[in-house]
């Protein structure tokens, strides 16, 4: 069993949407340290200084999680001012919705893969060791349904989770290969009930997620040293509807009777539209929540 009490909790993406709220719950669970990593400056001030008003101790760092130096120099940061990260929440990431592939810019590919999986294994790289030696520690990687099954105005996104569950599962089959009692969870929920995937339609038997909900249920999880969570019902039995069903059976049923596959056609995203890879450039500038897309997570 993992306890939070007591331990240092490093949560990317952790200054708005499911990071903040995972954050004051492990403050909420006794942790001592919370380390906030986030690329919106005006966000990591703001939730610092909230939870420095309630007496807790935090650190907030400004991170662009696509940038190896950045992750480097953060993490350099982080080993020598609060010293190893004991809890490590992979929770950053971005998504580019309602586009068909050949839509897709580079920069979009190359934005996405950068932050959704490569930024995920550097920074659990850069932090793991420390856990090796202490012979304990615990990763959670917030992958995504979509890790589960194709959704068409998804494929990038999609793909990026498919990556990070085989890498995230693959990792926890290595660390209890080393005999090392370091956990690894991987999340995949569906959305998110907020802003972020305004306008998508829930499919049959899989409602909105509400953000306080699926935050108990990571809790609970990394609590219990769970190894997959899933959220809600219907994601729990994808594999097996994509494991015995013929594919284009399981197509039809995809897109004619839980709608899974038309879930993006009428997605705008913040503030009347898409969340795009290109508007998030490297400076101070607000970033509409693209870099906390674990807000609301896909079902695709």
């Amino acid at each position: 069993m993992t306890k939070i009490s007591n331990k240092v909790v490093l949560i990317t993406g952790g200054a708005s949407g499911i990071g903040k709220i995972l954050g004051q719950k492990c403050l909420q669970k006794g942790a001592s340290d919370l380390i906030i990593w986030d690329i919106n400056q005006d966000n990591l001030d703001a939730v610092s200084a909230e939870l420095r008003r309630e007496g807790y101790r935090v650190h907030a760092y400004r991170v662009d999680v696509s940038s190896l130096d950045d992750i480097k120099t953060a993490a350099t940061d982080v080993l020598a001012e609060i010293g190893t990260v004991d809890i490590l929440f992979n929770n950053a990431g971005i998504v580019v919705g309602n586009k068909y592939f050949d839509e897709h810019s580079h920069e979009d590919i190359e934005r996405t893969l950068d932050i959704n999986v490569a930024g995920v294994m550097h920074i659990a790289r850069v932090f793991i060791g420390g856990m090796l030696d202490k012979r304990g520690g615990h990763i959670i990687n917030i992958a995504s349904a979509s890790s589960l099954t194709p959704n068409p105005r998804m494929s990038v996104y999609a793909g990026s989770k498919w990556a990070v569950l085989g890498w995230s599962e693959s990792l926890r089959i290595e660390m209890e290969k080393k005999n090392s009692n370091v956990q690894v969870t991987t999340v995949m929920p569906s959305y998110i009930k907020t802003g972020m995937f305004e306008g998508v339609t829930a499919p049959l038997l899989t409602p909105l997620l509400e953000p306080e909900d699926i935050c108990n249920s990571i809790i609970e999880a990394v609590e219990n040293n769970e190894i997959l969570v899933s959220e809600p019902l219907m994601v729990k039995f994808l594999p097996l509807l994509r494991g015995v069903l013929p594919a284009r059976m399981y197509d039809f049923l995809a897109e004619n009777v839980f709608e899974v596959y038309n879930s993006m056609d009428k997605f705008i995203g913040r503030n009347g539209r898409n969340v795009e890879v290109a508007e998030r450039k490297r400076d101070n500038a607000p970033l509409s929540g693209a870099v906390e897309e674990k807000e609301i997570e896909p079902l695709s």
